[in-house]
């Protein structure tokens, strides 16, 4: 499968998962952008493209600047005359645990993953928009999904990122812009420290990367959650189960309670294809007929 003629960009790519991300996408056809704060490991990858027989440019740029990120993306368009692909991977490591953490290591942890991706995705989805084709994927994380201790800035910010691809797939449907998630286990130099150095070894950022083919190909899906280590690819799911109507009454907190376990039975759960289909599928059950809320977005 080909990504002939396609531009990528790619941020936090000059090493690491980022580096693999380019390297794959440049094997595959792709036109790259390697964005990167360090200027030398950013030409170091573009140079690996263009030795291969690829094309790629390196960018020095902060994913929080946004006139850097402008630049960058004016700079794409003068020399390719468009943008399909966006990986969203820049980010950094604050760990902690809560309780001992600053809340500057929250905010910087914040800034670069959640407002970096927002900055970037922002400079590109007119140009997306306009040519009627787009694909975005963002960097989630299993530590987001599911919580990892010391990582409550982290979790926080990669859940956002799901919150966010959601929304924008669903505004960005009618362009043909898909908005997917990778959730990647790889040794970078963000996990030095945090697995031992025999998990490290196993977990190649070349095994997760060929998972970005079927986030950006022309056929690729939107709203996919995939998870991706060592070789294995997963996907996850933010679902609604069917739960239970409780009504109201002086006594609906210890009937709640006492439901607690149908609240939470999988049978029938749903993966609902935009917010407001809870809210639709609680009046309906309290005996509304609510129609489409979402309708007039």
């Amino acid at each position: 499968m080909t990504l002939k003629n396609r531009v990528a960009i790619v941020t936090g790519a000059g090493g690491g998962l980022g580096r693999s991300h380019a390297l794959f996408l440049a094997s595959r056809g792709a036109r790259i952008v390697v964005n990167d704060m360090n200027g030398e490991n950013a030409k170091r990858v573009a140079d690996e493209i263009r030795s291969a027989g690829g094309q790629a440019m390196a960018v020095v740029a902060s994913v929080t600047d946004e006139a850097a990120v402008a630049s960058m993306v004016d700079r794409t368009m003068a020399e390719w005359e468009r943008v399909d692909i966006l990986v969203n991977n820049a980010g950094i490591l604050r760990d902690r645990s809560f309780a001992k953490m600053e809340i500057a290591d929250f905010r910087a942890v914040i800034e670069i993953h959640l407002m970096g991706a927002a900055i970037c995705t922002k400079a590109v989805w007119e140009i997306m928009r306009r040519q009627k084709y787009g694909r975005i994927v963002m960097t989630t994380s299993s530590s987001g999904l599911y919580g990892n201790f010391g990582q409550s800035n982290y979790g926080a910010a990669k859940m956002a990122l799901v919150g966010l691809m959601q929304t924008l797939a669903i505004e960005g449907e009618k362009y043909d812009i898909r908005v997917n998630s990778l959730a990647p286990t790889a040794a970078t130099q963000m996990t030095d420290g945090v697995l031992s150095q025999d998990v490290l070894a196993r977990l190649s950022p070349d095994l997760v990367s060929p998972g970005l083919l079927a986030l950006v190909c022309e056929e690729a899906p939107t709203r996919a959650i995939l998870c991706a280590g060592a070789g294995h690819f997963a996907r996850a799911h933010v679902t609604l189960t069917e739960g239970a109507t409780i009504g109201n009454g002086p006594d609906a907190g210890e009937r709640l309670i006492a439901r607690w376990d149908q609240t939470g039975d999988r049978d029938g759960e749903i993966v609902p294809s935009y917010g407001f289909a809870q809210a639709e599928r609680e009046l309906e059950k309290s005996g509304s007929k609510p129609g489409t809320i979402a309708a007039g977005r």
